[in-house]
C-alpha cells in the first residue's frame, strides 16, 4: 500500500499541527527590544513628516493604542523638544459591527481635553485589521472636533482590510491567515513587551479580552 501523501495535503497537515502546537500559546514575532526599535522609527517618521510638529496630537485607541501613543509622545519630545498633546478614544459605540456582539461592551473613557480644530490628529493603534476600528475612531474624533488632518500610526498591519483604510506609519507588516491573530502585549497592560502570532479567530479573541477586562 502506498504511503505517499499529496504535497498540498501534507502542507495543510503541517500547518494544522503548528496551530495545535506551540503557536496555541503564541509564536514570538517581536521581543521587547525589537518593539522599542519599531516605536523609535515610527516616532522619527512622525517628526520627519510633520513640519508643524507643535500642531500634532497623538490619540490612542483603547486599549493598547493609548500606552503606545504615550510612548511615542515621550520619544518625540526627547528628539525634538516638542511636547505633543496626547488623548484617548473609546470606539465602542461607533463600531458598525457592535450589533453582532451580544456581550456587554467594555467602555473606556474618551479623553480629548485639547483643541482639535486645525490640528494634525495622529490616531495610534496596536493592530490594523479590517479597518472598522479606525473608521469608528475617526467618527469618535470628529464628534469632538474637526482636525485639519487625520493620520494613522499602527504597530502592526496584519492585512485582511474590509474598508479602504491605509496607515501613514507602520511598525511591521505581518500578514496572517484568517485563523490566526496578532497579539500585542505591553508592559502597561500585560506586564511584558512582545508581539505574538496566536491561533484562533479575532472574534473569539475579542470576547476573551472583554471577559478579562470585566472581571
Amino acid at each position: 500500500m502506498s504511503t505517499h501523501v499529496p504535497r498540498r495535503q501534507a502542507q495543510q497537515s503541517s500547518r494544522q499541527a503548528l496551530l495545535r502546537g506551540p503557536m496555541a500559546e503564541g509564536k514570538s514575532l517581536l521581543d521587547a527590544e525589537a518593539l522599542t526599535r519599531t516605536l523609535s522609527r515610527i516616532a522619527h517618521e512622525i517628526i520627519e513628516r510633520n513640519d508643524a510638529l507643535e500642531s500634532v496630537a497623538l490619540v490612542g485607541i483603547h486599549t493598547r493604542g493609548v500606552p503606545l501613543a504615550e510612548r511615542l509622545a515621550e520619544l518625540i519630545e526627547e528628539r525634538s523638544g516638542v511636547e505633543l498633546e496626547v488623548g484617548a478614544v473609546d470606539i465602542t459605540f461607533h463600531r458598525d459591527d457592535q450589533a453582532a456582539t451580544p456581550e456587554q461592551p467594555v467602555v473606556h473613557a474618551t479623553d480629548l481635553d485639547f483643541e482639535l480644530a486645525g490640528s494634525t490628529c495622529v490616531l495610534v493603534d496596536d493592530v490594523l485589521y479590517t479597518g472598522r476600528t479606525i473608521r469608528a475612531a475617526i467618527e469618535t474624533v470628529f464628534a469632538h472636533g474637526r482636525p485639519a488632518r487625520v493620520q494613522l500610526a499602527v504597530l502592526v498591519d496584519r492585512g485582511h482590510r474590509e474598508l479602504p483604510i491605509r496607515p501613514d506609519y507602520v511598525g511591521k507588516n505581518l500578514p496572517t491567515a484568517r485563523n490566526e491573530r496578532i497579539q500585542v502585549q505591553l508592559e502597561e497592560t500585560d506586564g511584558i513587551d512582545r508581539i505574538l502570532l496566536v491561533a484562533g479567530p479575532e472574534e473569539r479573541a475579542s470576547k476573551e479580552q472583554a471577559g478579562k477586562e470585566q472581571s
